[in-house]
């Protein structure tokens, strides 16, 4: 009887390091991949993915292991993240570097001709070519003015002049450049940072919430702009 409560025991500290260990590596994950910056989350270069890679597989030892010390898995995952740092400090200072570790963009629709060469030599069939098209809204290929395959494997493309979008310029229309409405209320929490961004102030929020009927506390949503014109979601009763 002991036995199985010793064995229960041992079974239930050793649950609770994996769980904390496993905590305290993805809160150092999370601090890696932020200090790498915010690029490299969304963007991935192929140097990048392979720290990515890197990074997820050593974090995974001590984890499964628990008699590997936990700075066996921290510190290559920082030396890596460091030697990533200095690899892209020194990309940016050499061109001929940035070549070799990210490549070059490459035209893959030149003044409305597919080049099947380019597209064979990145290994790029018609079915992705078509996917990433529709993927900038753009379901005919006839579209298509220029189309380059990024270092990081997006497409972005230029239209054909009639099939552009009509902008101001093109209509010769006057105006100006507008700051977005940002968020000053999410979830009934007040958003300072955006208050003060847009010099609105918390008096002019209360008044503002007070005048449409609400409280803070009710409003699910609430943007404003620099003229301080507002939009308002109340709370659902069914959330």
């Amino acid at each position: 009887y002991c036995f199985v409560v010793l064995n229960s025991t041992n079974r239930g500290d050793a649950m609770l390091i994996v769980f904390i260990r496993a905590i305290l590596l993805y809160l150092l994950i999370i601090f890696a991949l932020r200090l790498m910056g915010k690029r490299q989350i969304g963007e991935l270069q192929p140097s990048e993915l392979s720290i990515t890679i890197l990074i997820s597989n050593m974090a995974t030892l001590p984890i499964e292991d628990s008699n590997i010390p936990m700075l066996m898995g921290a510190i290559p995952i920082l030396a890596l993240v460091g030697f990533e740092l200095l690899l892209s400090a020194a990309t940016l200072k050499s061109k001929r570097l940035r070549k070799v570790i990210s490549g070059n963009p490459v035209i893959v629709v030149r003044e409305g001709e597919i080049d099947q060469k380019e597209l064979k030599r990145l290994r790029f069939s018609i079915d992705d070519l078509m996917e990433a098209l529709r993927e900038n809204g753009i379901f005919d290929i006839r579209e298509v003015h220029y189309a380059v395959v990024e270092t990081t494997g997006q497409v972005s493309v230029l239209q054909k002049f009639h099939s552009q979008p009509v902008t101001p310029k093109m209509l010769d229309l006057k105006g100006q450049n507008e700051a977005p409405p940002v968020v000053v209320i999410s979830d009934g929490v007040v958003i300072e940072d955006s208050l003060n961004a847009y010099h609105l102030g918390k008096d002019w929020l209360y008044k503002t919430v007070e005048e449409q009927g609400y409280q803070i506390k009710d409003l699910f949503l609430m943007t404003a702009d620099k003229n301080g014109q507002t939009y308002l979601v109340p709370k659902s009763a069914k959330a």
